[in-house]
């Protein structure tokens, strides 16, 4: 038996790997073994000429070949399944090679979620493939990336929506800002695939963007917003890589990045952050608690888990402005000295706090307390303490060690515990340093600060944030999303630490809108982007929400009262149309009437014969749904999903008297 036929046959037995109509699903196949899939290894080790051809014996272990078994099953002659030759005769082979086969070509993956992966149309089937890799010439690759022509221009402010022709450009507010004066001053939300609408954007925000947050998906089969996350990881890799890559000429030298990821991935982008950004400009792992141990989680084995991880990382550390961040907290025990002040401070005396609580809660002492009250005493207590101690906080101190001390604070410290004694030290700034029985006294009320409108007990931000609430945030902003969704209070945090009133943020991969709901009532121009539409749990809603005075999220602690506005734009489709309706299609007939519709209006790759393609219709009609849709998708010219900048004026484009004014106004084209 040739050894394609035992492979064949071998993998046959596997019914994942075989179609309806009885043929090999080849690019399940070879996902699988790019994967060093266990399950396909061990198919192959059950056969004697298999294992001899596809496994290297290294010292009595046996070492799959993958390079070697991926190249067999991309021979031409192996697995010419229908659909493979259907292919070959419609013009998608070149002198009998498959194009990615060519040296004149090169994989590029530059796209998100709906262009070019095979497989199952619904998000919630699990995938075993992934893209049908597209091949573009090397002199095409550019072109993908050019700026594109806007579309479906409008502005929403609390009196409704206008049609938008020309963008804000207000110079005070740019020279503030220390941006151009020409410098776009609109909030944005553009619809459109977000590699290319990054690219779009350069022109115009290049080294502009003060804070990036992006919320990715993150590549473990089931995430919530509606991606296909259920790639490989060198997929996963490339498509977050495309992204970062421009991403990084956006931001500003003073500029950051946050990108929230989970555990299974978060070493993976360590690795890519580090190349694409520098380890240099690594800042921190930021650990989030997100849930509690509770319901479902409890019957997973192994610990639970309840973190997800935000990578904060620099443009330029060295030019990036750091700020400290405070957090609300409870009463802490170390304070648990009341000072009371004289004139003299020799006459200053100290009281143990717990006196003061049960005398300014009109008992004579603890035992009075104990007999009134009786086992709500120890209830009571703790409560009436932190009341006490957050109303006297100019009182009540704790005795703690001074942050390197020098020499003379050390000696002084020595003496007040050999003496007992209170002593004053005025240090070089001016204030005073009061040293009591060998350290020095620190002040309760250097722990308050004004958190949301409120003065708070507070301390230091670190890099484990346990303190923000998931709970109840699914209706958060007027949109619902079960999972997945980020409170406004983290995206709240993340931009007091990073931004200033009238700085640019952007998130790529905006889904619900929560990073533009919070920067805009933060005061804060964004740019949101976002390929996929939520219907009514879209960002726009949300958004039109929160003009009009949206009450949750961090509204109320910053007392948001709605107004303001911002200006939707779309990527203008052409190919884009079709690929869209191709995947929402249901049958083979609705197909057919999509691919004369291509025939007369769509760019088709160049390699395609129309002719051809007319005289095998029989045999397409006799593909796989999924096959035909993928044919069809494959024949489209990528370079064509949007209209270029360059083919504004194209006749062929058919672009409007609006699109062109929107288009030309954003990149500062004079008219002719």
């Amino acid at each position: 038996m040739k050894l394609y036929e035992a492979l064949e046959k071998q993998l046959k037995t596997e019914n994942n790997f075989v179609s309806d109509n009885g043929e090999l699903k080849k690019w399940v196949v070879m996902n699988k073994a790019q994967n060093y899939d266990a399950d396909l290894i061990a198919l192959l080790l059950e056969d004697k000429e298999l294992k001899e051809k596809f496994f290297i014996d290294i010292k009595g272990t046996l070492v799959f070949n993958q390079n070697l078994f991926v190249q067999f099953l991309e021979q031409k002659n192996y697995l010419n399944d229908s659909y493979t030759q259907y292919k070959n005769k419609v013009g998608l082979s070149i002198d009998g090679k498959y194009l990615k086969q060519r040296n004149k070509v090169a994989l590029v993956w530059p796209f998100k979620d709906c262009v070019l992966e095979g497989g199952q149309s619904r998000e919630e089937d699990k995938r075993e493939e992934i893209f049908f890799n597209e091949t573009l010439a090397q002199d095409e690759i550019t072109q993908l990336f050019e700026p594109k022509v806007f579309a479906n221009a409008k502005t929403y402010n609390k009196e409704g929506t206008e049609t938008t022709i020309k963008f804000n450009r207000n110079s005070e507010l740019n020279r503030k800002r220390e941006l151009p004066e020409n410098t776009i001053t609109d909030n944005l939300i553009i619809k459109g695939n977000n590699l290319l609408a990054l690219h779009t954007l350069k022109k115009e925000f290049a080294g502009k963007v003060k804070l990036i947050y992006i919320d990715p998906p993150y590549n473990t089969g089931s995430d919530s917003f509606g991606y296909n996350d259920n790639f490989n990881h060198s997929t996963w890799l490339t498509f977050m890589k495309n992204r970062l890559e421009v991403a990084k000429k956006l931001l500003s030298e003073e500029g950051c990045i946050y990108i929230h990821i989970d555990h299974h991935q978060v070493g993976y982008m360590n690795v890519l952050m580090d190349d694409i950004f520098g380890k240099n400009n690594k800042v921190q792992l930021i650990s989030i608690k997100t849930a509690s141990p509770a319901g479902f989680k409890t019957v997973n084995p192994g610990p639970i888990d309840v973190t997800e991880y935000i990578w904060f990382y620099t443009k330029n550390k060295g030019s990036y402005k750091f700020r400290k961040g405070y957090v609300p907290v409870g009463y802490n025990k170390n304070y648990n000295l009341y000072l009371e002040k004289a004139t003299k401070l020799s006459d200053w005396k100290f009281y143990p706090i717990r006196e003061k609580v049960i005398e300014s809660a009109g008992f004579e002492n603890e035992k009075e307390a104990k007999d009134k009250m009786g086992k709500m005493w120890k209830k009571v207590y703790p409560v009436l303490l932190q009341e006490f101690a957050y109303t006297n906080a100019e009182n009540v101190v704790s005795i703690r060690d001074p942050h390197k001390p020098t020499t003379t604070v050390s000696n002084l410290m020595k003496k007040s515990k050999d003496s007992n004694e209170l002593i004053e030290y005025i240090k070089e700034n001016g204030k005073p340093m009061y040293l009591y029985k060998g350290g020095a006294l620190a002040f309760y009320s250097k722990k308050m600060r004004n958190i949301d409108g409120k003065p708070e007990i507070t301390e230091l931000l670190t890099d484990f944030w346990n303190h923000i609430s998931w709970a109840g945030i699914a209706r958060e902003g007027g949109v619902k999303l079960k999972n997945g969704k980020k409170p406004e209070k983290l995206l709240k945090q993340i931009i007091e630490l990073t931004t200033n009133e009238n700085d640019i943020v952007l998130d790529y991969h905006l889904g619900s809108g929560t990073t533009s709901a919070v920067a805009h009532k933060m005061k804060r121009q964004y740019i949101g982007i976002e390929q996929l539409n939520y219907g009514k749990n879209d960002s726009v809603i949300r958004l039109q929400n929160v003009i009009n005075a949206d009450t949750s999220g961090i509204s109320k602690a910053i007392n948001w009262e709605g107004g303001g506005s911002f200006t939707y734009l779309e990527l203008k489709k052409y190919n884009q149309t079709f690929i869209e309706q191709i995947e929402e299609t249901k049958d083979s007939k609705s197909l057919l009437k999509i691919w004369e519709q291509m025939k007369a209006k769509s760019f088709l790759d160049y390699n395609v014969d129309i002719q051809k393609q007319d005289e095998h219709i029989d045999e397409f009609k006799k593909l796989d749904l999924t096959q035909q849709k993928s044919h069809l998708i494959e024949l489209l010219d990528k370079n064509q999903l949007y209209v270029n900048l360059s083919s504004l004026n194209d006749n062929d484009f058919a672009c409007t008297a609006e699109e062109k004014k929107i288009t030309q106004d954003f990149y500062q084209i004079k008219k002719d």
